[in-house]
């Protein structure tokens, strides 16, 4: 991912988001810029800063699809966020320093499962050898010569049943693993966290060994291979390279930022932590040293990237410091008829292929005709200019109104074929949308 030019970021995202290509371009070149600082000689590095990115369009335009697409796509430690779901320090609720401790155990997962894929080789030799000695204990050391080459060559015989699969049906004893209690995300202070966690490891440490369980061979590869990579991986070592990532690659996508500006002149103070989670938010997307489980991170060079719809505020309604942390601006383009047939069609899981491949499970086959499907984007357009614009979202609603009856009927039509027709959308959509009270509450 690190070395993906704008061009293959831009193309990889084009599979699944239809248009927005100033969005695209703008988020293709922000993460490029983090390789190439990683390029920069050492004293220039800490000084080239990522330029935070403010994504501004109505809901259902893309802005979160994006975000739910990069982190597929993203071998650096990522997280998508609400704004609206933190509260000033003093009030009770989530603080916003929270956000880079959920980085910091998002990219200790993803190390570890990097760590586990290079040494995936040795964790399958462990594995192999716990269940094979479990079905053919080992010889006393003081065993004959013979008997140890029978021992050789039934082990071996073992190990060729192993790697066929023949043995996943058999029951062995396994030590189940110690569960341990993860208290981030509790809405403790971190100094708090770091007692209870010390607890639980001496509380733990008394009873080092779990209660045996007896599995199936094949949930046995699974509980074996948590233990091999525990019993391999340096876990110190993992939380150096989880903060590294952090520091250097660390994304995190505040969404909903709109839901902490105070709109001017209003009167209402009926939150009075809006603008203190704008406060909080300053010195940790400006840069600072949050403590997490994994030790003091720094935030100089994570990326934000905010995104909003901005319906009852203005992006000037944020404070003007935390505007000014927010350099970038992009605006989403509203959807027009011809946007939400692109969208309809073209992504790679488009919802016609989705609502295809669920009545394909019932069996049926389910058709659409071209005209059908420029009047289902014709009415969901129609329908977001009377009502509100939900943007994408309106397809969905469309598409279960015309699928109704066949989605709840698809269990008797196995084998059948269903056609949707571009009389059948006017037939049940028609009538619908020409009233405009009736499409309020049912579109």
């Amino acid at each position: 991912m690190e070395r993906l030019t704008p061009k293959e970021i831009v193309a990889y995202l084009d599979q699944y988001v239809i248009g927005q290509d100033d969005a695209k371009r703008t988020i293709a070149v922000a993460l490029r810029n983090r390789y190439r600082r990683m390029q920069l000689p050492a004293e220039m590095q800490n000084d080239v800063i990522p330029k935070n990115i403010l994504m501004i369009g109505s809901t259902g335009v893309g802005k979160t699809e994006i975000a739910r697409r990069l982190a597929k796509m993203m071998s650096a430690p990522f997280i998508k966020v609400e704004a609206s779901k933190y509260t000033e320090v003093g009030f009770v609720g989530r603080d916003v320093e929270s956000m880079i401790r959920d980085l910091a155990s998002a990219a200790l997962k993803l190390v570890r499962k990097i760590e586990n894929e290079k040494n995936a080789e040795k964790i399958e030799t462990y594995v192999e050898n716990k269940i094979i000695e479990k079905l053919l204990p080992p010889l006393p050391a003081a065993a004959a010569e013979q008997k140890k080459a029978e021992y050789d060559a039934s082990f071996a015989r073992m190990q060729a049943r192993f790697a066929k699969g023949e043995l996943d049906h058999l029951k062995i004893k396994v030590e189940m693993p110690l569960s341990s209690i993860d208290f981030e995300g509790s809405g403790l202070p971190p100094q708090m966290i770091n007692v209870q966690e010390s607890i639980s490891k001496v509380l733990g440490g008394i009873n080092k060994k779990g209660k045996e369980k007896e599995v199936s061979v094949a949930d046995a590869k699974r509980i074996l291979a948590e233990e091999a990579s525990s019993e391999l991986l340096d876990e110190e070592q993992l939380k150096e390279l989880a903060i590294e990532k952090v520091e250097k690659g660390g994304i995190i996508f505040i969404d909903e930022i709109d839901k902490i500006a105070v709109a001017s002149g209003s009167q209402s103070r009926q939150d009075p932590s809006k603008e203190g989670v704008q406060r909080d938010l300053l010195p940790i997307v400006e840069g600072s040293g949050v403590h997490t489980k994994l030790g003091l991170i720094n935030t100089d060079h994570i990326l934000f990237i905010a995104a909003g719809a901005f319906h009852l505020t203005k992006p000037s309604d944020l404070i003007p410091e935390l505007q000014g942390r927010f350099p970038l601006r992009v605006e989403l383009q509203s959807l027009t008829k011809e946007v939400l047939y692109q969208i309809l069609t073209q992504p790679k899981n488009s919802l016609i292929k989705q609502y295809q491949a669920l009545m394909a499970v019932e069996g049926v086959e389910l058709i659409f005709d071209e005209e059908a499907l420029q009047s289902i984007a014709g009415f969901a357009s129609l329908a977001n200019e009377k009502t509100e614009d939900i943007g994408a979202r309106r397809l969905h609603t469309v598409m279960e109104k015309i699928l109704e009856e066949i989605s709840f009927t698809a269990d008797e039509r196995h084998g059948e074929s269903y056609r949707v027709t571009e009389q059948m959308v006017q037939e049940k959509l028609g009538k619908v949308i020409e009233d405009e009270d009736t499409t309020r509450y049912i579109l």
